[in-house]
């Protein structure tokens, strides 16, 4: 317990509820799910894709790229939170259940 204390609050309830470990599992899961979907689009795996529009500044490859990018980023943070408030949850239960009453 003295190794807590001379944590901050704040590291110890990352730490208690495995954030880190929930960052590094939602990233994971963010790049394959935006890497799967990029190269379904690239390869053009479900079919040819009809292209009828003008894409500025660059081709529609980079446009992807880059919607791939934030489709990353949104899923890994989405995968994160849930991931967190279930850590979150278990605790608040099993800290529920060792309190007498």
């Amino acid at each position: 317990m003295s190794e807590d204390s001379s944590k901050p609050p704040m590291l110890v309830l990352l730490e208690s509820l495995s954030f880190y470990r929930n960052v590094r599992v939602g990233a994971a899961a963010g790049a394959l799910l935006a890497a799967v979907l990029y190269l379904v689009r690239t390869f053009e795996l479900l079919g040819p894709v009809i292209d009828t529009r003008d894409y500025p500044l660059f081709g529609p490859d980079v446009w992807f790229l880059l919607l791939a990018f934030v489709l990353a980023a949104t899923s890994a943070l989405s995968v994160a939170v849930a991931l967190t408030i279930a850590a979150a949850v278990r605790g608040a239960r099993e800290g529920g259940a060792e309190r007498p009453e």
